[in-house]
């Protein structure tokens, strides 16, 4: 399948390496980029095991780097693509970076900032979601798989049950 250069599925493939990069870590893979005039001004994936941060959410790193790459707090002009649909505390972040655009591939059924029924991004803020929707969700479903067949291994045997 060719996908167009600079379209939302091009950019959420890269966003999907960084996934793939979290998901080698042993982290929750989820990727993110942000991209301004058509270029990836940064790219990041969760590190809060690395780090021992809850906070290290691959979006707040992203808003981190691009903000440094940019040299300012703004991002009105980028557009933020993220494998996962944000979380409320991103999604706050967000608001605080004014970014001008978020896209998503797999929502996010339990923690998703959609959930609140507020209005948490900023008001110039657009929003796509389901981009690569399949792909995105398929890297976050192997990993848990692979925790719960890990949990399930490590659970020594009731007593009496050898």
């Amino acid at each position: 399948m060719d996908i167009p250069l600079f379209s939302d599925s091009y950019f959420m493939k890269e966003a999907l390496k960084e996934a793939q990069a979290a998901y080698e870590k042993d982290e929750i893979p989820v990727g993110a980029v942000i991209v301004c005039n058509n270029i990836i001004v940064a790219r990041a994936h969760n590190l809060t095991e690395a780090l021992n941060d809850v906070t290290a959410h691959a979006e707040m790193q992203a808003f981190t780097a691009a903000a440094g790459h940019i040299g300012g707090k703004f991002l009105s002009e980028c557009t933020l693509y993220v494998t996962l649909e944000p979380c409320v505390m991103c999604a706050g972040a967000a608001y605080w970076t004014r970014i001008g655009r978020i896209v998503w591939g797999a929502a996010d059924d339990k923690r998703g900032f959609t959930l609140s029924g507020e209005r948490v991004l900023h008001p110039r803020t657009k929003t796509d979601s389901g981009v690569l929707k399949t792909e995105c969700s398929s890297i976050l479903n192997r990993f848990f798989r692979g925790k719960r067949k890990t949990d399930r291994d490590n659970i020594p045997p009731e007593p009496g049950m050898n």
